[in-house]
């Protein structure tokens, strides 16, 4: 994952409503929930559940599938697997390093 990428998608999940959104996708499982429950869910108007859904879906993080006249929204849980996995690929990287300075001294 290139590091634009994953700020983009941090920076879309650090908005609180939109973090909170995607966590009741994440909740929901491979089936999604249709955009009214998650509404629900949420308790927000549809205008501003249209506007958080589209940055979420636009940075790949969420998927929409129309199902007759419903809305099905899921999470993309590659992606978030992608972006956890850029978040801890490094862990503890350089501690080598420091601990092989911290015995050379």
């Amino acid at each position: 994952m290139k590091i634009e990428e994953a700020a983009k998608q941090l920076e879309a999940l650090g908005n609180p409503t939109r973090l909170e959104l995607y966590r009741i996708l994440v909740r929901a499982g491979h089936s999604g929930l249709p955009v009214n429950q998650v509404q629900e869910r949420l308790g927000i108007p549809a205008s501003t559940l249209s506007h958080h859904l589209q940055r979420l879906v636009q940075n790949g993080l969420v998927s929409q599938e129309r199902q007759a006249t419903t809305l099905i929204c899921r999470a993309e849980y590659t992606a978030m697997a992608a972006l956890l996995g850029f978040l801890a690929d490094e862990c503890c990287a350089d501690e080598a390093c420091a601990a092989t300075s911290d015995q050379a001294a």
